[in-house]
C-alpha cells in the first residue's frame, strides 16, 4: 500500500486601507518586513497582494497549524506598513486601476494581455498534493473535473465587489476565467495529450510560458505535485483545511479508479457557472449525472465517495465537523453579504473578512 501523500497550501490576500478599505500597493514593504521575522511572503502580479506558503505536510492537524501561524504573521507584517490583510477573493471596493507589481515577468504579461491584467486583485487558494509522477498528476486531474465546480461553491468567498453585490458567491471565478488558459482542464488520456496541449497554446501565443497554464489542476510546472486552484482564498482556516483535505483524499481516491467518466465541456460549464454564482446556498449541477441538487447533499456524495480516503488520513471527523460548521456560519459569500445587506455599509463588510481571516488564529 502507497503512503498518504503529502499537501501542502499557498493562499493568496489582498492588503488594504485599514480606514477605506481600498487596495495599497505595498507588498513589497509587507515582505520586506516579514524578511526581517524571518518569514517569506511572495508577491503577487498586484502590489495589493501576497502569498502565504506552507511547508509540506503529512497531517491536517499540523497543516492547520501552520495556515494559522502564517495568516497571524502576516497580518502583523502588514500592520507595521499600515496595511489591513484580507482573506478576500475581489477587493470589496476598488479604484478604477490597480498596480502592477514590479518584476519583469508581470510588465510582460501586463504588455501582452493589456488590461486584463490590471483588473486582478483576485486572490485564489492552491492545494499541492505530491504525486509520483506526471501520469499520476492527470489521473487525480481527470477525477477532480467533475468535483471542481462543488469546490468552487464551498469556497466562494468574492460577493461584493467595487462596493456593490456582484450577484455571485464567486465573482473571481467569473473574472478569472476571462484568461484563455484558465478554467477547467480538458480530460487527458495520456502525457502526450497534455504536452500537445500545452505547447499549443505556447506556439499561438495564449500563453506566454507554462506558468500561465491557468487550469483549476494541473502538474505543478515548479514542485512534483498536482496542483488544484479552483478555490476563492476561502474566509478562515478551517475552511482552507477542509479543502486541502477534501483535495488529498480525492488524490488517493484516484489511485484506486481505473476509468473516469468524461463529462461534457457544455454541462461542466453549467456546473461551474451555477457553483459561482450560488456557492453553497442553493442547487448545484451534478455534471456526472446532470441533476440538480441542493450543495449539501452533493458534498455528502463526495465525502461518501472519498470516505475510506479520508478514514486512512484520520480527517474524517475533522471534515464532518467542519462542513456543518460551514453549512452554519457561512461561507466567506454568505459572511459578506449579510454583513453588507445589514446595512448597506462597505466597512461592515471589511469588518467582518478582517475577522474572520483570523478567526482562531490569534
Amino acid at each position: 500500500m502507497e503512503d498518504p501523500p503529502t499537501v501542502g497550501v499557498e493562499e493568496e490576500f489582498l492588503l488594504v486601507d485599514p480606514r477605506s478599505g481600498v487596495p495599497v500597493g505595498r507588498n513589497a514593504d509587507v515582505a520586506r518586513t516579514a524578511a526581517d521575522f524571518g518569514m517569506d511572503l511572495q508577491l503577487e502580479i498586484m502590489r495589493c497582494q501576497v502569498e502565504t506558503t506552507t511547508r509540506v505536510h503529512t497531517n491536517t492537524a499540523d497543516l492547520l497549524r501552520e495556515l494559522r501561524e502564517l495568516r497571524r504573521g502576516a497580518a502583523v507584517c502588514a500592520e507595521k506598513n499600515d496595511a489591513l490583510l484580507l482573506a478576500a477573493a475581489v477587493p470589496p471596493t476598488i479604484p478604477d486601476d490597480l498596480a502592477i507589481t514590479n518584476s519583469p515577468r508581470y510588465s510582460r504579461i501586463s504588455e501582452s494581455f493589456g488590461r486584463l491584467a490590471h483588473e486582478q486583485g483576485l486572490c485564489g487558494c492552491h492545494v499541492h498534493v505530491a504525486v509520483p509522477d506526471r501520469a499520476a498528476a492527470l489521473r487525480v486531474s481527470n477525477f477532480l473535473r467533475p468535483w471542481l465546480p462543488l469546490l468552487l461553491a464551498l469556497t466562494a468567498n468574492s460577493a461584493i465587489y467595487r462596493g456593490g453585490e456582484t450577484g455571485y458567491a464567486s465573482w473571481r471565478n467569473i473574472l478569472w476565467r476571462r484568461w484563455p488558459s484558465a478554467g477547467p482542464p480538458p480530460h487527458f488520456d495520456s502525457v502526450g495529450d497534455f504536452e500537445t496541449a500545452v505547447e499549443s497554446m505556447l506556439s499561438l501565443g495564449v500563453i506566454l510560458d507554462r506558468k500561465m497554464v491557468y487550469w483549476d489542476v494541473r502538474p505543478s510546472s515548479t514542485f512534483p505535485t498536482v496542483e488544484v486552484r479552483v478555490s476563492d482564498v476561502p474566509a478562515t482556516v478551517e475552511e482552507t483545511a477542509l479543502l486541502a483535505c477534501l483535495v488529498r483524499a480525492c488524490a488517493m481516491t484516484a489511485r484506486t479508479i481505473e476509468v473516469v467518466p468524461l463529462v461534457a465541456e457544455d454541462t461542466l460549464r453549467a456546473a461551474y457557472w451555477r457553483a459561482a454564482h450560488e456557492g453553497i446556498d442553493g442547487t448545484a449541477i451534478d455534471p456526472l449525472d446532470g441533476h440538480t441538487m441542493p450543495v449539501r447533499d452533493l458534498l455528502a456524495r463526495l465525502i461518501e465517495h472519498i470516505r475510506p480516503a479520508l478514514e486512512e488520513l484520520g480527517d474524517l471527523d475533522f471534515v464532518t465537523e467542519t462542513v456543518a460548521d460551514v453549512f452554519a456560519r457561512g461561507n466567506g459569500a454568505r459572511r459578506q453579504l449579510n454583513a453588507f445587506r445589514a446595512r448597506g455599509e462597505l466597512a461592515d463588510v471589511i469588518d467582518e473578512l478582517a475577522e474572520a481571516t483570523l478567526f482562531t488564529c490569534r
